[in-house]
């Protein structure tokens, strides 16, 4: 068979390499379509996909605009020319391409506040796929898994940290380090959002630094450490996670590595303008079973950071938390491969308007 993957975001591309590869090596023919934005070329190259780039997108709010009928026009051209049997992606793009080309097309979703995207890309799929967490019914065609769609690349039967993670940062086999990721709020969805000021990311880096060595993974690229007790994260981006998995912290204002680092047993802290009670169900369900803290007022996040970097037990408490949560989640490139090589299978994935009894 063939298939199409859409990635637009690095986070994409993780979501979907494993099953890329078991699908490559079941003799399947696959092709990666991705977007220059960010590191997810990077992730692409790195991992030995099959991939063709579509186009690029800058971290500014408009660029995605600019660049779309571009983007459009290109993805058009290259699916109809390796004319799949079945397209899976997060949105528009792939929906898309599934009607230009009448081939059927896999979403997984996982964000609520996209309304726009799941609007226009939504009548097109032949099925979405969304964690149990998500708090739309989006019809009949609409199942759910147990999980993030970051268990398709941190579930542990796919994932195990590199046991060289410390050497490679330089730091020792003691020594306590933060990570904090500070969002550059350039995707589609980042309209109209903000997360740090540039004069909080500087007080917390101060702050924090007294207690722990800090690493800074900046996606804008616009604070200047040299003026700061804080260290660029400069590994190569797919050894991020295992980094996250040796930190005592994580403290951000973007949300996937939040998730990320939930499902590592690392203890994370996330601020921005979705918090609140519209915020995403993945991030209330991480919430609730106590792995992450959504907190709005900058001053309770050093608070709370301050608590957690001091603490000797955090790291045990939490490994225990999120064994117990891991636990009863899937691992989603199973689901995927199984739906790609038999779309059957996607009738053993709950169904949620049965589930619901709600009106399609």
């Amino acid at each position: 068979m063939r298939f199409v993957f859409l990635t637009n975001t690095p986070a994409h591309v993780h979501l979907y390499k494993h099953a890329v590869d078991r699908l490559t090596e079941a003799g399947h023919d696959v092709l990666v379509l991705g977007r220059d934005y960010g590191c997810t070329e990077a992730l692409l190259s790195f991992y030995d996909l099959p991939y063709e780039i579509y186009g690029k997108c800058g971290t500014q709010k408009l660029s995605l605009f600019r660049e779309l009928p571009r983007h459009y026009l290109s993805i058009f051209r290259q699916v109809r020319r390796f004319d799949p049997d079945l397209i899976f992606g997060m949105g528009g793009y792939a929906a898309h391409a599934g009607l230009f080309t009448r081939t059927p097309v896999i979403l997984i979703l996982d964000s609520e506040p996209t309304t726009l995207d799941t609007a226009i890309s939504r009548p097109f799929a032949r099925y979405l796929l969304t964690p149990s967490a998500f708090q739309k019914n989006l019809g009949s065609r609409h199942h759910e898994f147990e999980g993030f769609k970051e268990s398709a690349y941190l579930h542990p039967d796919v994932f195990q940290p590199r046991e060289d993670i410390r050497d490679r940062l330089g730091v020792g086999p003691d020594e306590r380090y933060v990570v904090t990721r500070f969002n550059a709020f350039g995707s589609h969805h980042d309209i109209g959002q903000s997360g740090f000021t540039p004069e909080q990311r500087r007080e917390f880096i101060e702050r924090i630094a007294e207690h722990a060595t800090v690493f800074v993974s900046d996606e804008g690229g616009t604070l200047n450490l040299e003026t700061l007790p804080a260290r660029e994260y400069d590994l190569h981006p797919a050894l991020m996670h295992d980094a996250l998995a040796e930190a005592h912290l994580l403290v951000a204002d973007t949300q996937t590595m939040v998730t990320e680092a939930a499902l590592l047993g690392t203890p994370a802290i996330r601020s921005n303008s979705f918090v609140g009670d519209s915020d995403m169900g993945n991030f209330h369900a991480l919430e609730e079973a106590g792995l992450i803290d959504n907190v709005a007022a900058f001053d309770d996040v050093l608070d709370l950071a301050l608590e957690r970097v001091t603490s000797d037990d955090v790291l045990d408490e939490w490994d225990e938390k999120r064994r117990q949560f891991v636990d009863g989640t899937v691992n989603l490139t199973d689901v995927i491969v199984a739906i790609a090589e038999n779309e059957g299978a996607v009738e053993q994935v709950e169904r949620v308007h049965q589930r619901t009894g709600m009106s399609t």
